[in-house]
Parts: C-alpha cells; sequence; structure tokens
C-alpha cells in the first residue's frame, strides 16, 4: 500500500527503499499535494516499485506513461526512475543489501553525497528525507544547512 509524506519507514525490502528514493524524486519542484494525488497512479504505473521490473522499463513503457493522467507527467523524473531502479539494484549487489551500502559512509555529508551522485534527480534535501524516512541517522533541519556554509 502506498505511504504518505514523510511517514518513517523499516524497509524490509529494496523496493521499499526504491519507493522512497522515487516519492524524493517526484516532490522536488512539485506541491506534495500533487504528488499525494498521484502516489496512488505512480506506485501502480512503477509495478508497485519493484527496482527489477523497472529497470526493464523501456522507451515505449516511458511513452505510455507519459500519457497515463495517473502520473504526474515529467519526462525527466520518469526516466530517472527507470535509471535509479537498475541502479539501485546495481548497488544492492555491489554492497550485499542496500542497508550495508548506507551505513558504509563515513558521515552524514558522505552518504548524501554519495546519494547525490548515483541517483538521477536526487538534491540534497531529496537526500535528506529519504534518509530520515528510512530510519537513517540524520541532523536536524536547523543543524544540518547552518553547517553547511
Amino acid at each position: 500500500m502506498p505511504r504518505t509524506a514523510s511517514q518513517k519507514i523499516s524497509p524490509q525490502t529494496l523496493s521499499d527503499y526504491f519507493e522512497v528514493l522515487t516519492k524524493a524524486v517526484f516532490k522536488s519542484g512539485i506541491s506534495w499535494g500533487v504528488v499525494e494525488a498521484r502516489w496512488g497512479g505512480l506506485h501502480a504505473a512503477f509495478e508497485g516499485f519493484d527496482p527489477a521490473r523497472v529497470a526493464s522499463f523501456t522507451p515505449d513503457t516511458v511513452e505510455r506513461l507519459m500519457r497515463d493522467a495517473r502520473m504526474v507527467r515529467s519526462r525527466a523524473k520518469i526516466e530517472a526512475t527507470v535509471d535509479n531502479a537498475a541502479e539501485i539494484v546495481a548497488v544492492e549487489r555491489e554492497h550485499g543489501s542496500f542497508r550495508r551500502y548506507l551505513s558504509s559512509h563515513d558521515s552524514f555529508e558522505d552518504t548524501v553525497a554519495d546519494l547525490t551522485g548515483r541517483f538521477r534527480c536526487l538534491g540534497d534535501g531529496g537526500a535528506y528525507f529519504f534518509l530520515q524516512v528510512v530510519g537513517e541517522p540524520v541532523p536536524s533541519r536547523e543543524e544540518w544547512p547552518a553547517a553547511r556554509h
């Protein structure tokens, strides 16, 4: 069942991580209300956020999704989601688990830098949201921006 807003989860599968990552991508630059209203459509269109299945989407699949009224029809975000699916599968294969990948960094800043470098359409704010929702330690919203200047 689709999750809402920033409800924290305890990820059990790679699909759980991929769903939160995708929500971080789609929420960037768009009202939360729009993303939430369309989340059920995105959940269905991206096959329950099964990353192996989404990674196999073709350009024709992307075209079909661009015509789907249930979607947030952003070609860049749809294509990023397909690419991110392949990347999250590769990361899990490389590290043995996605949780192990997340804990392989020396600091929060290192984790954010790696996430934003690996995954398309994921900025610092999206990475913060992702890490917070999947239960990784994050600095407070007040501390983090202040420490970055």
